[in-house]
């Protein structure tokens, strides 16, 4: 099942069943997931319904091992005896040598090559269905009943080579997405109280300590506890170095280790691991439908019974109205029927797809359909979150200073304590430092804690009330003697972040931290602006002046700061509102709301983490910035493909349909011309998963 003339008789087939729900068919892996009750219909009902609509059906992925010799190789033999036959045919032919036995090789020729499409096509006609296989079928037919034994045998040769051909095509795409299953070893070492054991992958517990050895794969996803190693994460971030691994890294699953040797205790079991998650999404998404492809296939239901009607006109009205002689038309109109299987225009947009996806998927980027992919390619307006995104997401305290008597250690112990219980990164920052100080020791439990979005945190410690958070949560700064307002404004002009603490609206002192800008973020955003890009927009929680002192740093058009989260969608809604194509970027953990309200919502860094991987609709595993222009450019050269396959199959159709009105096209032509366009256009697609020299930076594909 390649494409969706293909699964037209199967979802016919399956529509008939009670208690079927859904059926999404998924091109790129030959797969249909359908959605059923168990309790009215069973799996081998289902299987029956699919093998009598002319299809082999397995249940659950049996595996190739469980194929048989002729479901291997039968399209394979059939071919070969039809194309034995048809040379034998053609040579006692030419030879002269007794007609009957040349004919009888050619309808050997005929019935081998058409061994599968006759199954097919009758299956199709019962369901009413017009598909390819059955206006090969009526050619076939129609050739011998005029007695062109050679051109029905030479039709039905080349069809059933085209289709092997097409489905070893097919399976070179599908197979760079069945590498990544291949990324997980099966076995892994676990060390147990009685010494190391072998133990099957999917057995492996959380809280189950891994013993990895120079050149294994990593199983699971986990935190080193010992050694020291580098290992190679492309295939889960696209990272193209290898990456230090000591105590305390992550390590994913499917990455590759380096020459030394790791223990790590294991995080999350095999099922729910990094690189289960990225097979889940790459399969999820080869089962979306893009718009251009739905456009195809609606275009394709209406194409072919034009054609059909179109090939009655040619056989009826000359001979009937013109006197013209029947068999000449007759010939002309199968010629047409042949050349009418849109096979290679319906093919155009989902080969292309999968193909894109899974470029995508090696880069370490993920789509959650092919739509976005297209949707990213079009995109000029780009807004980015500041903290993970263009900054590195990891502040550090640099200053703490107190404005009473408190001393410096015991600000920074109460804002501790109030951030005890926050997942800001502001707060993770603030126990570290208080941490290295030696002020979390015995640190007092906060009551009443109460986080006001954007602005901070109010609670009490040891029965007093605190607020803690920006100058805005001060009475907008109103709180802060002038002196402390030109300390803070100091601060926040060199670009650093200033949390007060105070009681009430009276502020005590500052906790100062600093979050740098990412390395490659500046040379992302230029390449996104030699693409095209008309606004790159900053949005972020701080104030204006740390927006400024950080945008100043990077290729930003503007900067929009002091921003709440509910700002950030309204901001991202009203660009959408203009008829602007807006692609939102940010971490996934605390602006979902404005990743989903964009066209597309892109993460960053979302390889470890599962609640990143679903907030958005694209995904960069890794955290380089550079990502995002070459899914912008492989969105792009996407689009081109498609657009070319599928001029490039209309335009093939076009001129062979004129030229077989003229009858300057034999059968064989017309088979050869359909299939061979079907081919290229696969070919074409398949450039997607290699790309151009020098296309990944600083060219446009």
């Amino acid at each position: 099942m390649d494409c969706a003339h293909e699964s037209g008789p199967i979802l016919s087939a399956l529509s008939g069943l009670p208690g079927v729900g859904r059926a999404v068919p998924s091109y790129s892996d030959s797969t249909l997931t359908v959605e059923f009750d168990p309790h009215a219909v069973s799996p081998e009902r289902i299987a029956q319904a699919i093998s009598g609509a002319g299809f082999k059906v397995r249940i659950d992925d049996r595996g190739a091992e469980a194929l048989t010799w002729w479901e291997r190789h039968g399209r394979l033999a059939t071919t070969s005896v039809s194309g034995v036959a048809l040379g034998t045919g053609l040579l006692l032919r030419f030879m002269g040598v007794r007609p009957p036995v040349a004919k009888l090789f050619l309808l050997a020729a005929t019935v081998s090559g058409g061994w599968y499409v006759a199954r097919r096509a009758w299956q199709a006609l019962r369901h009413g269905q017009l598909e390819m296989n059955t206006l090969m079928g009526i050619a076939a037919v129609g050739a011998i009943f005029i007695g062109e034994w050679a051109e029905a045998g030479s039709a039905m040769f080349l069809f059933s080579l085209a289709q092997l051909l097409e489905a070893r095509s097919m399976d070179r795409a599908r197979n760079a997405i069945r590498r990544l299953l291949d990324l997980s070893p099966k076995e892994a070492t676990v060390r147990k109280e009685d010494g190391d054991i072998r133990l099957p992958v999917d057995r492996i517990a959380v809280g189950d300590v891994v013993v990895l050895r120079p050149g294994e794969r990593v199983p699971v996803d986990g935190i080193v506890l010992e050694g020291t190693s580098s290992v190679n994460q492309a295939p889960i971030t696209g990272e193209s170095l290898p990456v230090a691994k000591t105590r305390g890294s992550r390590v994913l699953a499917g990455s590759l280790n380096g020459r030394g040797v790791l223990e790590f205790r294991t995080e999350k079991p095999a099922s729910d691991s990094s690189l289960a998650r990225i097979i889940h999404l790459v399969e999820n998404a080869q089962a979306q439908r893009a718009r251009s492809q739905t456009f195809i296939d609606g275009f394709a239901r209406y194409y072919t019974p034009a054609m059909i009607v179109f090939a009655l006109g040619l056989v009826l009205v000359p001979p009937f109205l013109f006197g013209q002689v029947f068999s000449t038309w007759l010939y002309r109109g199968l010629v047409v029927l042949v050349i009418a299987c849109p096979c290679a225009l319906v093919i155009s947009t989902p080969v292309s797809i999968v193909c894109g996806l899974t470029r995508a998927a090696r880069e370490g980027i993920l789509f959650k359909g092919g739509v976005y992919l297209e949707e990213l390619g079009k995109i000029r307006t780009f807004f980015f979150d500041k903290t993970g995104t263009l900054t590195k997401g990891k502040p550090e305290v640099v200053h703490v200073e107190s404005f009473c008597d408190l001393p410096e250690e015991e600000l920074l112990r109460l804002a501790a304590s109030l951030e005890s219980r926050s997942e800001h990164p502001l707060a993770g920052a603030i126990l570290d430092a208080a941490g290295r100080n030696g002020a979390t020791d015995e640190l007092p439990a906060p009551t009443f804690v109460q986080a006001v979005p954007g602005m901070g945190i109010r609670g009490k410690v040891n029965g007093e009330a605190y607020t803690l958070g920006n100058a805005a949560f001060f009475d907008n700064g109103s709180g802060l003697s002038g002196p402390q307002r030109e300390v803070v404004g100091e601060w926040e002009r060199k670009g650093a972040t200033v949390v007060l603490i105070g009681i009430g609206k009276t502020p005590l002192g500052m906790v100062v931290l600093r979050d740098s800008v990412r390395e490659e973020a500046n040379a992302g955003l230029s390449e996104l602006r030699l693409l095209g890009a008309k606004e790159l927009t900053m949005l972020t929680g701080d104030n204006p002046e740390t927006g400024k002192a950080i945008a100043s740093q990077l290729s930003l058009d503007t900067v929009h700061a002091g921003l709440l989260p509910e700002d950030k969608v309204a901001l991202v809604r009203e660009a959408v509102e203009k008829g602007r194509k807006v692609a939102m970027v940010g971490d996934g953990i605390n602006d979902a709301p404005s990743l989903a309200s964009a066209t597309v919502g892109v993460v960053m860094g979302a390889a470890g983490t599962g609640v990143a991987l679903e907030a958005g609709d694209v995904a960069l595993m890794g955290d380089d910035l550079r990502k995002l222009p070459f899914a912008v450019r492989l969105g792009r050269r996407m689009l081109r493909i498609i657009r070319f396959n599928v001029a490039f199959s209309l335009a093939t159709k076009a001129v062979f349909l004129v030229l077989a009105t003229m009858g300057m096209v034999t059968l064989w032509m017309g088979v050869a011309a359909d299939m061979g366009s079907s081919l290229l256009v696969i070919g074409n697609s398949m450039r997607l998963l290699r790309g151009p020299r020098g296309w990944k930076r600083g060219r446009k594909p």
